[in-house]
């Protein structure tokens, strides 16, 4: 549970960073969020890999929206997109979760044979 609460966190501060101070409207910003999500997967390792990466990658995506927003319209009426949005950034978030505890398996499976 603490991991999980982690990992939204670090999505929360990152998301929010990126929209404000960090890669503003740059493509450039992806590469601390892949960086961060593979960091949180090798971290996390085990069954809950995918599931940290989900809870960061959507509370990053949805708070990025949300931060940088800028329209308009009121800001209710864009949440359900920024929503959506986020379960774009859920399914990515895992993925590179995922990929992070395969990278801790290989790297610590070599580690403990050559031991």
């Amino acid at each position: 549970m603490l991991k999980l609460l982690l990992s939204a966190l670090a999505g929360a501060v990152l998301g929010i960073l990126c929209s404000r101070y960090l890669f503003v409207g740059s493509w450039l910003s992806l590469i601390p969020w892949a960086i961060v999500g593979l960091a949180l997967g090798f971290w996390s390792g085990g069954r809950t890999a995918w599931v940290n990466g989900a809870a960061y990658g959507f509370i990053l995506s949805f708070l990025f929206m949300l931060a940088g927003y800028a329209g308009s319209a009121p800001l209710v009426s864009r949440l359900p997109f920024f929503a959506l949005l986020g379960i774009f950034g859920a399914i990515c978030g895992a993925a590179l979760g995922l990929i992070g505890a395969y990278a801790r398996k290989l790297t610590l499976g070599r580690k403990s044979r050559a031991g």
